[in-house]
Formats: structure tokens, sequence, C-alpha cells
């Protein structure tokens, strides 16, 4: 499971205590609880105009389950959640929420992990959850038009008996949405070849915060102007609500051969993963684990992996049977010279899957043995993974808690699960300064802070590591262009200058500040 706990605003704002990382519950004042009330009754008045009775929820009972999405560890209870059921009544939530300066946190179904869908306490969640259906499924152009609620994987099962499918396949594939895909610009284990979800969206349309119509991308190969198709994607519900989405899909390959290598070496496993690209071999996924983790799904899940490994790699080649069996050869070649111990080849689709398993149940196996962990998400250049695995491995000692690596090693993008008692105050504490160091060295080494999480809520301070309070600016302008009053999704993803100083003060205080940017606070 992952954390649970509460934090003291909507904008998450983290306090500090005698030095300490410490999250405080959710209280109101009685004239901030009276003011809250006004509101609700406004607002509740306000969208009976717009909607049907059972599609307006305000009671608390209503409105608990909407109070976080998959990272738990930040919760509020939304003033009201707006269930529309047509892009009318969609436009005329928003036009009345623009009209009442109410924000609005557009949600798809809450798997995401970095809090971007955590409600306003004093706005509307606007669930897109009954826009769930495929408009059109065409083969020949190979594309599908796609209400934003569709399930990624229900996209990949329509279009297979066209001999297609959807690329970007997240873990969550069977529940998350594609209208939370494009919120996060997800990937997945075949991204590497395939590409993340804005390689495989052609067109987005959708309203602004004051209800008007508007339209990234085309159907065409390109489109006039600037790219804002690429802009939105990946945006976490700041500029736009998204209600369709045209995906591109590509044919489902002939054959798909799995490499399952074995390593006693952390060093030697991500030097091999540097050594596979390097080589010119582009795989369909390229995944890697540590020792740990490996034990963990092993236990859980069955899939025959080697006990015995520092680390494996999952090396997949997928096409036509005479280039997969190139392929194949080659990447044992380089995994061999690399210094692999063993290397197991699927014979069959039965054992490709069962390979994959492991790496699919990662974060499920990692809660059967831990009471509570929290996953990290960063991206590092490739060739420093063997150097941020030994940075990792050093925190353990200094946070004295256990973190489990999984990686999408093709890409850099690593998935750190630290393993903690969220009912044990002080690993909670220990918990946030392993997940920030991780965050700030991912930085140091050429990385970013996030790679497919998203920032949200959890990273937004880490945030303040990256990027300068100028470049911080200038994406609050880009924000303003779609957005001028900060309504849609606020307080999240992009720190303000006040928040940056404060958590520098924080991290001086917690004897955890490393980056010089942060270090004049």
């Amino acid at each position: 499971m992952a954390v649970d706990f509460h934090v003291k605003s909507s904008c998450c704002k983290v306090e500090t205590l005698e030095g300490e990382f410490t999250m405080t519950p959710a209280l109101l004042t009685p004239t901030e609880q009276a003011s809250r009330s006004a509101l609700q009754k406004q607002v509740v008045q306000a969208l009976r105009q717009v909607l049907p009775e059972h599609a307006i929820l305000f009671t608390p009972e209503d409105t608990t389950p909407y109070e976080c999405d998959g990272l738990t560890a930040y919760r509020e209870r939304p003033l009201v959640v707006a269930l529309p059921e047509t892009t009318a009544q969609v436009q005329s939530v928003l036009q009345t929420c623009s009209r009442l300066k109410v924000p609005v946190v557009a949600r798809g179904a809450g798997t995401g992990l970095s809090g971007g869908a955590m409600p306003h306490r004093m706005g509307v969640t606007l669930s897109m959850a009954k826009f769930n259906h495929i408009l059109n499924m065409d083969p020949v152009s190979r594309t599908a038009l796609v209400q934003c609620g569709v399930r990624n994987l229900a996209i990949s099962e329509a279009a297979a008996p066209y001999g297609l499918y959807y690329a970007p396949d997240p873990s969550s594939q069977i529940a998350c949405t594609i209208g939370g895909n494009v919120a996060e610009n997800s990937g997945g284990v075949h991204c590497l070849k395939y590409g993340l979800t804005v390689h495989n969206v052609l067109k987005v349309k959708g309203f602004t915060i004051e209800g008007d119509p508007i339209e990234f991308g085309s159907d065409a190969l390109d489109t006039a102007g600037y790219d804002l198709l690429a802009l939105l994607v990946g945006s976490e519900g700041m500029l736009a609500v998204t209600t369709e989405v045209t995906v591109k899909l590509v044919p489902k390959p002939q054959l798909a051969r799995c490499i399952m290598a074995s390593f006693d070496d952390l060093r030697k496993a991500g030097d091999a993963v540097a050594a596979v690209i390097a080589a010119g071999i582009i795989p369909a996924g390229l995944e890697m684990m540590d020792g740990p983790m490996t034990i963990a799904v092993e236990d859980f899940v069955h899939a025959g992996y080697d006990l015995s490994a520092a680390a494996i790699l999952l090396c997949e080649s997928d096409g036509t049977p005479e280039e997969v069996e190139e392929e194949i050869g080659r990447m044992s070649e380089v995994l061999r010279n690399c210094g692999a111990t063993a290397i197991n080849v699927s014979k069959d689709e039965a054992q490709r899957l069962k390979f994959w398993s492991g790496r699919k149940n990662a974060f499920p196996a990692s809660g059967r043995i831990s009471p509570d962990y929290m996953c990290m998400d960063s991206t590092i250049p490739r060739k420093r993974l063997a150097d941020i695995l030994q940075a990792i491995s050093e925190m353990e000692t200094k946070y004295a808690l256990r973190c489990l690596n999984v990686f999408h090693a093709g890409d850099g993008n690593l998935h750190p699960l630290i393993l903690f008692d969220a009912n044990d105050a002080d690993q909670l504490r220990r918990c946030e300064l392993f997940g920030a160091d991780i965050l700030e060295t991912s930085v140091a080494m050429g990385g970013t802070v996030t790679g497919e999480h998203g920032v949200g809520i959890e990273k937004v301070n880490s945030m303040c590591v990256q990027f300068s309070a100028e470049e911080n600016e200038q994406m609050f302008a880009v924000k303003r262009a779609f957005d001028p009053q900060g309504l849609l999704n606020p307080g999240k993803v992009i720190p303000t200058l006040n928040r940056c100083a404060e958590y520098g003060r924080m991290l001086v205080r917690a004897g955890a500040i490393k980056h010089p940017e942060l270090e004049r606070f």
C-alpha cells in the first residue's frame, strides 16, 4: 500500500517543526468552515442549473472517495464533485466555475501517482468517468477516436480484431484512462521503441476554463502554427480539460521474444543497458530490477527470476520472426560481453508474458513486504544508471530504510520504492528526506525530477531544485495564457518563489541541503 497521511492545505504546504519534515492533518477554523459551507451552497445551486441532481455530489460520504488519487499520501475533500455526461454539460460546468471563480480539478480514473488529481478544498472536482466510449475505430488510417475516460487497455482490445494496438502501456493500463495518460504523458515498458503518449496522439479536443472549445493537433501529419499538442500533453490538467483524443494505432508484431539476463553486479547491469543502445539496438522494452526487487516479485508471481542475481534485465524484441531472431542474437552478444552470468530467452508467448509478469507486478509485490512504500519517479542519462544505484544504496544506510529498485532502464526512468511504516513518524520523516535526496541526485546527474508520473503535489518542492525562479515564472506565463484566473488544477506542478524559499530553509534545517540553487536560503 502507499503512504496514508494528511496535509495541511489544498496546496500541500509542507510545514516544519524543530527542523523536521512533518505533515499536519487538514483542519479548518470555524470561520474557514463557515466560508466553505457558504461557497458550497452557492456552487451546488449554480450547478443544479446545468446538471441533473444525481450528477452533483457534495455530502462527505459521497465526496470522500475522491479525496486522493493513487498517491494516498495527500488527501483533501472536494467542495463539490461534478459528473457530467455530455460535452455540453462539461462546457456548462466550466462556464459556471469560471463565473464564480471556483477552482476546477479534472479527474480520470484516479490512478495517478503524484497527487495531480487531488481535489482543491474550495473547488470542484470534475470527474470525466462517464466519457468512456470509443467513438470511431479506423483500421485504414490506423487511428482511434476515443473519449477521455476510455481505459488504456480497452483501446488495444477494440483494435485487436484489426491486428492493431495502442503502444503506450503503463503498468496501470487495465484501469488508467487515456485522458489521464494525456495529462501525465504516460509511458510504459514499451515506450523506448514506440514512444510516450505524446508520440502516439494526433489530436486532443476539450475546453478552456471559460468553456471555450479548443483543439490541439490535427488528423493530418502536421498542423499549422506552434505545436501546442506537445504543450498540452503532460500539462497535468493546468491548461484545458480534455474530452476527446485521437490516438495512433500500430500493427501487432508477428512475434515477440524476451531475454532475461542475470548480472552479479549492479554496475555491470547498468553498463549493459547503455551498451545495448550504443550498439544501435532499440529494443521493444528494456527494463531492470535489482536483487531485492527480484526476490519480492518472484515470491509474489513466480516468474522464474534468478534469485542469485544482483540485478536482472528484461530485453524484448518484436517484429517479423527473422527480425526478432537477428536482434535477440545481437542483444545476447552485447549482454554476454558486459558480464551477464546467465541469459534465458522466452521459448513461447506464455513464457514471455511470465517474464513480464514480475515487472508489471513490482508495486503490489512491494506492498506485500512493507506496511507502506513511497514510489519515486525521476529520469537520468542511461550512462549514469550504475551511479544512481550506488547513490541509492548509500542513501539506504544514511536514512536507515530499505529501497527496492525497478527501472525503465532503456530511457533512464527510475522507480525506486522506499519501504517504511507510516505509523512511525520518524520513518515517515526519513522517507520524505530519502525521496527528496533521490530526486535532487537525479538532477545533479543531468536528469529530471519526473519521468512519467508527473509533478502534481508530490514533486512540486523538488521543482525548486531543477528550475530557477525565472524559469518557473515562464511556466506560469504559459499557464496564464490559457487560464488567466489560475483556476485549473491550481497549487500544483509549478512552485512559487516563496515556496522555493521555504523549501530551501526546510532542507537546511534538516541537514539535507546539497543544491547550490537552494543554499542561498
